[in-house]
């Protein structure tokens, strides 16, 4: 049995930077799991997943997976990618769609952020800290905002350093609010550890705005890295068992979500 297509979906951007690690995390899923067909879709107006999902049609794939490159929420899957589950059932007869859950911020890839700062930290000859902030793109959902907290705690303690959380959509306190926190306690050697996937807009304005409120470094964003190609992975293997039984999902009677709305 063929496995089920994996289209793995990425926030759109302008920055040319934001496609090549979508492409390079493209090559590591194909390399870690050669058997599955896998392609790239951008949301944003005139999103590309639709187009998407008629290549890998075309080229054979009856089931398809939509894995949300989304670090910040944990459970809600945004209703855009559950509204073109749907359209793609309707455009091609036959075609069973499932949506995985978000990645959401979770601790394996607190390793990758310190590899980045510890890279950042070298390149700036940084050899003294006394704060970190945790810089996010959003707090995300209600678990996904426990989770960054959590990891905060988690990034705290392992380095026995204060660590705030900074997000940069306005929906929690802002990089300088973060660093001007930490000035408020004493500390004056802070770093910034970048929960971001990719260069995007909101990461390179965190980037600025840190600096101007006097970080000694800002780490690069995670990229394409084997920690967030098993999470993806992970989450792809959890919504395909969905799809085993397509029929009793429609079908079920006990109030059971359907498949394209679950995992």
């Amino acid at each position: 049995m063929t496995a089920p297509a994996l289209v793995l979906v990425a926030p759109g951007s302008r920055e040319p930077r934001v496609a090549s690690v979508a492409t390079a995390l493209r090559a590591e899923l194909k390399h870690a799991r050669p058997e599955i067909t896998c392609e790239v879709a951008f949301s944003a107006a005139g999103s590309s997943l639709p187009g998407t999902i008629a290549k890998v049609v075309a080229g054979g794939a009856v089931e398809v997976v939509i894995v949300p490159l989304d670090l910040a929420n944990a459970i809600d899957i945004d209703p855009a990618l559950q509204q073109a589950a749907v359209e793609a059932r309707g455009v091609h007869p036959g075609l069973a769609v499932a949506v995985a859950r978000p990645v959401g911020p979770e601790a394996s890839l607190l390793a990758v952020l310190d590899a980045r700062l510890r890279s950042a930290l070298a390149s700036a000859r940084i050899l003294e800290l006394d704060g970190l902030v945790l810089s996010a793109e959003s707090n995300g959902d209600v678990r996904g905002a426990a989770l960054l907290a959590r990891r905060a705690r988690q990034w705290s303690t392992h380095h026995r350093l204060p660590c705030l959380v900074a997000v940069a959509d306005g929906t929690g306190p802002s990089v300088a609010h973060a660093i001007a926190g930490l000035r408020a306690q004493g500390r004056r050697h802070i770093a910034v550890g970048s929960l971001f996937w990719a260069s995007d807009e909101a990461y390179l304005a965190q980037t600025e705005i840190a600096l101007r409120a006097g970080a000694h470094a800002v780490s690069e964003p995670l990229g394409a890295t084997r920690e967030i190609t098993e999470l993806l992975l992970a989450r792809y293997a959890f919504a395909a068992m969905d799809l085993l039984d397509t029929e009793a999902h429609v079908a079920d009677a006990s109030g059971r979500a359907d498949f394209a709305q679950i995992a």
